[in-house]
């Protein structure tokens, strides 16, 4: 019986990100998917819960992260 893989929000995000980089480079789907470790399904399931990786937002959103933390140390 197959172990599953328990994989963090930021940890499927980039997986994605690196497929959609594979997919961009010319390899095809099913194999970037097997590169990583996942299968055709679970890629579709995460890209239904996750949505497609936006690289623009994605560095937005550790920069806004970042701040935040900066801002609570400040107020603390």
């Amino acid at each position: 019986m197959a172990r599953r893989r328990k994989f963090t929000s930021e940890q499927i995000v980039r997986l994605l990100q690196r497929i959609e980089a594979d997919v961009a480079a010319g390899k095809k789907l099913p194999f970037a998917c097997y590169e990583v470790g996942i299968s055709e399904p679970t890629y579709y399931r995460w890209c239904k819960e996750f949505g497609s990786p936006n690289f623009d937002l994605l560095s937005r959103l550790e920069v806004l992260e970042q701040e935040v933390e900066k801002l609570k140390r400040l107020v603390a």
